[in-house]
């Protein structure tokens, strides 16, 4: 069973659902996060309160996939490419934990600039 949550990030709340993996159910409890969002091409990430182990790592993402990324502990939010993509693959600087998806319009993640202050809340 999925989780709704809301990021708010800048200028922008886009609804998003966490899955049932351990590692989602943990952030699930750490909630509500807060911190300053980074970029890395189409991808905002923060580290968050959370440690854990890569579960079903993936090198490869979606538009919209969420993914937690235990090198850094970071909450990621994957819309378009990265530095590291090949092609018009979306590929995360290392294997992530994907742990949910963004069910509103990507497009608006644009908007968010480094530094924006991110809070991910449950609905």
């Amino acid at each position: 069973m999925s989780q709704q949550i809301i990021i708010k990030a800048g200028p922008i709340a886009i609804p998003a659902e966490l899955n049932d993996t351990k590692t989602a159910k943990a952030i699930l409890q750490a909630l509500p996060i807060k911190n300053k969002a980074q970029t890395w091409g189409d991808e905002i990430y923060f580290s968050i309160p959370v440690k854990a182990g890569l579960e079903n790592g993936q090198d490869i993402v979606n538009a919209g996939d969420i993914g937690y990324w235990p090198p850094g502990q970071a909450f990621c939010i994957f819309f378009g490419l990265t530095p590291a993509s090949e092609g018009n693959e979306i590929r995360p600087a290392s294997a992530v934990t994907v742990i949910g998806k963004i069910t509103g319009d990507t497009a608006a993640l644009k908007k968010v600039k480094p530094g924006n202050e991110v809070r991910i809340e449950k609905t």
